[in-house]
């Protein structure tokens, strides 16, 4: 089916045809994938997942559909970035599809419908099962952002499986300066406090573009302060040799020029952490492979979402077929005896 349509949505603009992928999702006619095969199933951070391959935040953002996701056939679903106000984002265009590269590059700019829709949607999904995450951004124009996530984090986080506090965006001016040692320590210990006893646990979402003595300083402020895990990475402001026209567009560039550079950040946190943290890899996922490649690599989980603008829904079942197939081969029970199996 995805390959009769992707001509008519590749001749709209892409963010029109993502909303009319969302429109379609909404109605909840979609396929359910088929059942899990059991080797898939995994646990980190609290978390039980039926399978690893997870659909990363940028695709949902505002929770509109994350059931429609789960049925077809994604372990867990991250929705938003959610920020407190209703914010329209930046000026369109702001998605650009660069075919020649299998690659997108977005300026979004946290475009959110703000905390209290999302409110709304996550508590009329309540008691329904699987994993949905809500990823945290900040208002363009907060004068204090480390608040917007922890004003975020007391509203969602008793109505979601986990948080994500979102702070290597490249859209939003001096957001990543959140990853700044001092910065990140105080945001940390903030939306920490605003969890309280809540039991939900809380991931930092990291860039790809990290100065030599950052990695440390990331690391070493999410364990002393508690993070329960690490998502590695968001989109580059790297530009790697692309082919195609749009290659020139300022924002973050995801898709498979990402995927060097995020298993490369992968490596060096799980350097870092020493396994001390729960590590789940995004950035260039498209097949199983390139899941157990990561897998091996340290993470406990994957998310995708640009690869499912070149080949579909139909991805998460093949990527799920040929990860199992290559458990299998190497002799492992588990996801989770492959974890850091490669380092």
């Amino acid at each position: 089916m995805f390959s009769l349509a992707r001509p008519l949505l590749f001749a709209l603009d892409p963010e029109v045809a993502h909303n009319l992928t969302m429109a379609a999702l909404k109605t909840g006619l979609v396929p359910a994938a088929p059942a899990d095969d059991p080797i898939l199933a995994t646990q980190f951070a609290g978390l039980s997942l039926p399978n690893p391959i997870g659909l990363a935040a940028g695709f949902d953002k505002d929770a509109e559909v994350p059931d429609a996701m789960l049925k077809l056939g994604f372990g867990f679903v991250e929705c938003g970035s959610v920020c407190p106000r209703p914010q329209p984002g930046n000026p369109r265009p702001r998605l650009f599809r660069l075919v020649e590269d299998d690659a997108v590059i977005n300026r979004f700019g946290f475009n959110s419908k703000g905390v209290e829709f999302a409110h709304a949607r996550l508590s009329a999904r309540r008691g329904k099962p699987g994993v949905v995450g809500i990823n945290l951004g900040a208002n363009k124009d907060s004068e204090d952002r480390a608040d917007d996530y922890a004003v975020g984090l007391r509203a969602l986080a008793p109505l979601a499986s986990y948080v994500t506090v979102n702070i290597s965006s490249p859209n939003t001016p001096g957001l990543r300066a959140l990853q700044d040692g001092a910065a990140l320590a105080d945001l940390i210990a903030r939306v920490m406090a605003a969890r309280g006893r809540l039991e939900v646990p809380v991931f930092v979402k990291v860039a790809p573009d990290q100065g030599e003595d950052d990695w440390a300083i990331i690391t070493r402020a999410c364990i002393d302060g508690g993070i329960d895990g690490l998502i590695v990475s968001n989109t580059t402001l790297a530009r790697p040799t692309l082919a195609s026209a749009h290659a020139g567009e300022t924002g973050g560039l995801s898709g498979a020029p990402l995927k060097p550079l995020a298993l490369a950040a992968l490596q060096r946190f799980r350097a870092e952490t020493g396994g001390q943290l729960p590590l789940i890899a995004v950035g260039g996922i498209a097949c199983g492979q390139d899941a157990y490649d990561r897998i091996r690599a340290g993470a406990s989980a994957v998310q995708l979402y640009s690869a499912l603008v070149y080949h579909g829904p139909g991805l998460v079942t093949r990527i799920k077929s040929e990860l199992a197939a290559l458990l299998r081969r190497d002799g492992f029970a588990s996801v989770a005896e492959a974890v850091s199996s490669g380092v």
